[in-house]
Order: structure tokens, then C-alpha cells, then sequence
């Protein structure tokens, strides 16, 4: 009975597809990236008694870029504020832009050589313990790994658009090229162009997400992923929120401005 099950099953969702194409109609294959079409559609499909898993049945629109780079650093602090702060979890989540499915992980710990001890208001904070960083690889070390990766996965190609995604500015504007800086590292180029997906947020839905990832969760209806100020859970939290948007019809533009 597997067959004719999965035929069925096949009718069905061509069915509802066509139906949802009924019940856009231009609007479904309109320019995006404009609130009023998530807006729109939405209504639309919710008048029509479709719910939100229609979402992953309905095409999106193509993206600018083949993957997306989620990543969210964790670094050493302190109240007040220690200096210089030092990254301690480097993580990075392939996003494939056709799907925005996460295709590969890139995640290590760093061993922070400024400030070695924790502070139990970092543990607190991030939920890294110092046994995570003892004997990590140094952020250099790490930096290298990270080249090695992205050769690995295709994404040094100069014919694959890839872009890094941040939930703000901080991570790549800040963080990084300021360690470089006091360790007398380069920033490799790939690092210099992002996302800040507050501000595609603001920009899809109409309203800057105060609170960060919590309201970008909130304002989507979407379960927080993991603890908060995980690295790691951030980036599952951030793609997850990238897919919803893109579903919506959002298409994702660079929001850095040139180094």
C-alpha cells in the first residue's frame, strides 16, 4: 500500500499548491523583499484556510546568494566590561540559499590568551565553562581552520556568492577586526560584507527587534532554538528565522557598508 499512499499523498500536495496559487495569484511571483507582500500572502492564505505548513509547500523566491554564513561568536566578559575582549566560540552554519536548509557546521572554541580564566559572569552568560576553552586552539589557529572549511565546502570559488549573516553589527564590525587588530592578524576579505539580520528583520516586517533574537522568535510565531548566548543555538536560531523570512517572500541583501 506504500505506492499508492505516496501518490496520494503527492495528489494532495500538488492540490493545495495549486490552490495557493489560485489564492495569490500575481502576488505569489511579485517582486519581494517589501513587507507588504509577507503581509498579503499571508492573509490571503489564512482567509483560505491554509496553515502555516503551506508555508514550505509555496516556492520563495531565488536569493542573491547560492549559501549564507550564520554565524554568532561568544567572547570573554565581565561587569564591568573586560578589555580586551576575546572570541571563545567560533561557529558557522552553511545555509544553502535555494533550500535554507543548513548544509554543513563549522564550530570550535578558542582558547582566549589575554584573560585564560573565565569569569563566572561569562560562564553565567554563555554556559561555556572554562574546561571548554583550556587547550583550544588559539583564535589564529582557529582562523586558519575556518579557511580550510570554506575551501573544503566550495565557498573560496569566486563563481559561489556566499554572504556572512549576524544578528547585529558587533560580530564582524567590532569583534573580530578589533582582536585581529591586537593580535596583528589580517581579516581575510570574505569577512569584510554581512547581513545584520536586525536590520532585514526591520526591514521585512516593519520594526526593529529590540530584544534581539527574542523578538525576532516572537514576532514570527517561532520557538526559541537551544539556550540563549549559545553560539551554536544563536546560529540555529538565526537560519531558522532566515528560512521563515525567506518562505515570506524576503529577499536578503548585504546591510554592511564597504570597509
Amino acid at each position: 500500500m506504500l505506492a499508492p499512499l505516496q501518490t496520494g499523498a503527492a495528489r494532495f500536495s500538488s492540490y493545495l499548491l495549486s490552490r495557493a496559487r489560485k489564492v495569490l495569484g500575481s502576488h505569489l511571483f511579485s517582486p519581494c523583499g517589501v513587507p507588504e507582500f509577507c503581509s498579503i500572502s499571508t492573509r490571503k492564505l489564512a482567509a483560505h484556510g491554509f496553515g502555516a505548513s503551506m508555508a514550505a509547500m509555496v516556492p520563495f523566491p531565488p536569493q542573491r546568494y547560492h549559501y549564507f554564513l550564520v554565524l554568532d561568536f561568544e567572547a570573554t566578559c565581565d561587569k564591568p566590561q573586560i578589555h580586551p575582549q576575546e572570541i571563545i566560540e567560533f561557529p558557522i552554519l552553511k545555509l544553502n540559499g535555494r533550500t535554507m536548509e543548513i548544509e554543513s557546521t563549522f564550530h570550535m572554541y578558542v582558547q582566549p590568551v589575554v584573560h585564560p580564566q573565565l569569569t563566572p559572569f561569562c560562564t553565567e552568560l554563555t554556559g561555556i565553562i572554562q574546561a571548554m576553552v583550556d587547550g583550544q586552539p588559539s583564535l589564529q589557529q582557529v582562523l586558519e581552520r575556518v579557511d580550510e572549511w570554506m575551501a573544503k565546502e566550495g565557498l573560496l570559488d569566486p563563481n559561489v556568492k556566499s554572504i556572512f549573516v549576524t544578528c547585529g553589527d558587533w560580530d564582524l564590525k567590532v569583534m573580530l577586526p578589533g582582536q585581529c587588530q591586537y593580535l596583528g592578524l589580517p581579516v581575510a576579505d570574505y569577512f569584510k560584507q554581512w547581513i545584520n539580520l536586525k536590520k532585514a528583520y526591520s526591514f521585512a516586517m516593519g520594526c526593529w527587534p529590540k530584544n534581539g533574537l527574542l523578538d525576532m522568535n516572537k514576532g514570527l510565531s517561532l520557538q526559541h532554538i537551544g539556550r540563549p548566548h549559545s553560539g551554536i543555538d544563536d546560529c540555529k536560531n538565526i537560519a531558522n528565522i532566515m528560512k521563515t523570512l525567506a518562505y515570506q517572500g524576503f529577499i536578503f541583501k548585504q546591510t554592511s557598508k564597504p570597509f
